[in-house]
C-alpha cells in the first residue's frame, strides 16, 4: 500500500477513536483510492505503554477498507472484551497499528505455517481463534507454540489445533504502524 495511504488509515483510525473518547460526531470522509475502497479485512491493535489495550477486526467486509479501518478502531478502544473501554483519560497515550487481512485460506498440513509470514485462524467445536502474524514475532514463537497460544485464545486445550475435526486457516496483514 502507498505510504501516503497509509497514513491517511493511521489518520482516519485515531480520528475516530478521539472523536469516540470525547463523545463527539466523526464521519469519515470519502476517499476513491482503489487502495483505500477495497473490501478487505482488517484489525486495529490499540498499545498504551507498549501493552495491548484493544484489538479487534474482522476478516471480511462489506464496506471500503477506510470505513472498516475507523469501525474497527473505535471497537478496540470500546469493545475489547479483554477490557474496560477506553476514556477521556487515555487521550494521547495510545498508540495503534492496522493489519490489512488476505483472505483466509484453509490448510490441512500445519508445517505450512511460516511463522513471521502467516496468522492464525483456528475453529474447532463451536470455539474460534486467531492471533495476526506479528504476535508470534514479537513474542518469539515457534510454528507450534503459535499454535498452541490460538488454541488458548479460542479457549481450548493447547493440543486441540491436532484434532482430526480442527479447521485450520493461514492469512497474511499489511501492517502499517504509527512511528
Amino acid at each position: 500500500m502507498k505510504h501516503d495511504n497509509q497514513l491517511k488509515l493511521l489518520k482516519l483510525a485515531r480520528q475516530a477513536i478521539d472523536n469516540c473518547l470525547r463523545q463527539t460526531d466523526f464521519i469519515a470522509q470519502g476517499e476513491d483510492d482503489p487502495q483505500l475502497t477495497q473490501q478487505a479485512g482488517c484489525f486495529v491493535t490499540i498499545k498504551i505503554n507498549g501493552q495491548l489495550r484493544g484489538c479487534l477486526g474482522n476478516f471480511v467486509s462489506s464496506q471500503p477498507l477506510y470505513l472498516e479501518v475507523t469501525r474497527m478502531a473505535v471497537a478496540a478502544a470500546t469493545e475489547d472484551p479483554r477490557f474496560r473501554p477506553m476514556t477521556a483519560a487515555d487521550l494521547g497515550k495510545y498508540t495503534l497499528d492496522i493489519s490489512v487481512l488476505s483472505p483466509l485460506q484453509k490448510i490441512s498440513d500445519p508445517h505450512l505455517i511460516e511463522v513471521g509470514k502467516h496468522g492464525i485462524y483456528l475453529e474447532h467445536n463451536g470455539r474460534r481463534g486467531v492471533l495476526l502474524p506479528q504476535v508470534a514475532t514479537e513474542q518469539g514463537w515457534d510454528r507450534q507454540t503459535f499454535l498452541e497460544q490460538t488454541c488458548r485464545k479460542a479457549g481450548l486445550p493447547d493440543d486441540a489445533w491436532q484434532s482430526a475435526d480442527a479447521r485450520l486457516y493461514v492469512f497474511t496483514a499489511e501492517i502499517i504502524e504509527e512511528k
